[in-house]
């Protein structure tokens, strides 16, 4: 015959023996009551008043109950009446807590036995057998703790705690790295801390962020290479490659923040943050002799944050925030002890990298931009398609044409699209294009066409490889903008 559902839950149902004593009718029906909800609860309860029947030797069935490994739960009700006779070694109970206190001594097991206080003394203390006063205890003796008390009892039963321990993770890879030579930052926990902050909306949100980003800021100063690096080019890939999990990183607060948090402070935090990246992206203020590509990584790091982090904004459509990292003035003190004007646009984010056409041309890989590649491959597994990174470039270079202020080269619109990029196709709709067109610094599509005009006129400024510029109007979906109400 083959077993049933019902005999299966039977099979794997822990059992659990009920120790207490007959202390008046009240006491007997809660102790029955409590015993019938544990059964309802899944727990194959051994009870006196269900299991003993007339012939059976009682102390012999009290010993068993204790002893057989079958039987792997025991719960003791903790009454006046049973605490006196259990310190007291008197009538069955005493009897039991002889061989109760026997197997809680000698076994090194713990979690068989466990007291359920069912009474207190006049001044609240528990009622607890000598033998159990250092354990831990289940409070029912109230009906205002009842519900949370069964429930403690329900886990322990199924031995499931409702505060499980964590599986044992891997050695820090900051630790690891110590002595294999590797770059490692000290950044994860900060990381951990502003995403849950900004995730549940903690009042510490904003400052655990800022702490995140300033530490990150300072950290990369252990990803400079040595400008001796032979050949140099290798050094620049390798490191931007060993990046990437702080990357990784870096998008998940952009990603928590855009999702949860764009307040006024949030955006200044990532303002400041994107400032406090720049005095990377040049020489050094104690560095007297140094060539053009020696900080190259630093400028292929720094414009991919500044790619995924506007990335992160535009996709939550956060509109404002976004424009806001476009519209800013960045300071750059080093440039005002140059007496040159210390305020910079957007564009310092992104700049040419001698390093990288350097490679191209020493292992004749013939490709139009290694960067865009790098950005491409490094997409995968971010949470962020590189669709999105095109159409952050497209933004970015389009915000250029209409500030004239900054200069944005967006090199990744090499790769070929069929039509127009997200954002734009949704700005079909014209209440979408009213919200989305900040981004861009216009007033309206009319605003708009004459960015596109004007970029007509002047093909030197339209984007190109090899002779072939990119479509802006089929990129846009220019005609269809706006066009549905």
């Amino acid at each position: 015959m083959g077993v049933g559902a019902g005999d299966k839950v039977l099979a794997e149902a822990p059992k659990l023996f009920v120790s207490y004593s007959w202390t008046d009718a009240d006491h007997e029906a809660w102790v029955l009551a409590l015993a019938t909800d544990l059964r309802e609860s899944g727990v194959d309860v051994i009870l006196y008043k269900w299991d003993l029947k007339e012939g059976h030797d009682a102390h012999a069935f009290m010993e068993q109950m204790v002893t057989d490994p079958r039987v792997n739960k025991v719960i003791l009700i903790c009454d006046k009446t049973y605490v006196d006779k259990t310190d007291g070694r008197t009538g069955g109970v005493g009897t039991e807590a002889q061989i109760i206190s026997s197997e809680i001594y000698e076994k090194q097991a713990q979690d068989k036995f466990v007291a359920i206080v069912r009474e207190r003394t006049c001044d609240g203390k528990a009622y607890l057998p000598v033998y159990y006063r250092s354990r831990i205890y289940i409070d029912l003796s109230d009906h205002t703790v009842f519900s949370e008390g069964f429930e403690k009892l329900l886990r322990w039963a199924f031995d499931q705690p409702l505060y499980q321990k964590p599986g044992l993770g891997t050695k820090p890879g900051f630790l690891i790295n110590e002595t294999e030579g590797a770059i490692s930052l000290v950044t994860s926990s900060r990381a951990k801390r502003a995403v849950e902050a900004l995730r549940n909306g903690r009042p510490y949100a904003v400052s655990a962020t800022a702490e995140y980003f300033d530490l990150l800021c300072a950290e990369l100063e252990k990803f400079r290479i040595d400008p001796t690096s032979d050949p140099f080019d290798d050094a620049v890939v390798k490191n931007i490659a060993s990046f990437v999990q702080y990357r990784d990183e870096a998008i998940g607060v952009f990603d928590s923040l855009a999702a949860n948090a764009t307040t006024i402070d949030t955006r200044r935090v990532l303002q400041r943050f994107f400032e406090q990246l720049i005095p990377y992206l040049s020489c050094p203020e104690n560095v007297t002799t140094s060539r053009n590509w020696d900080w190259d990584n630093f400028r292929f790091i720094v414009h991919e944050l500044f790619l995924y982090g506007l990335s992160s904004l535009i996709r939550h459509e956060r509109f404002e925030a976004g424009a806001h990292l476009m519209s800013s003035s960045y300071y750059v003190p080093s440039r005002a002890r140059q007496g040159k004007d210390p305020m910079v646009s957007f564009g310092v984010f992104r700049s040419h990298m001698d390093s990288l056409a350097s490679r191209n041309q020493r292992l004749n890989l013939r490709r139009l931009s290694l960067r865009a590649d790098l950005l491409k491959e490094r997409c995968t597994g971010t949470g962020i398609e590189f669709r999105h990174i095109m159409q952050v470039d497209l933004v970015l270079f389009l915000r250029s044409v209409v500030d004239k202020s900054a200069h944005w080269f967006p090199e990744t619109l090499l790769y070929d699209l069929d039509g127009p990029l997200e954002l734009f196709a949704r700005s079909r709709s014209k209440a979408y294009f009213d919200r989305a067109k900040i981004l861009l610094g216009i007033d309206n599509k009319e605003s708009l066409s004459l960015v596109l005009k004007s970029l007509a006129e002047d093909p030197r400024r339209n984007p190109s490889w090899q002779y072939e510029s990119i479509n802006l109007t089929q990129l846009l979906g220019f005609e269809a903008i706006a066009t549905l109400s």
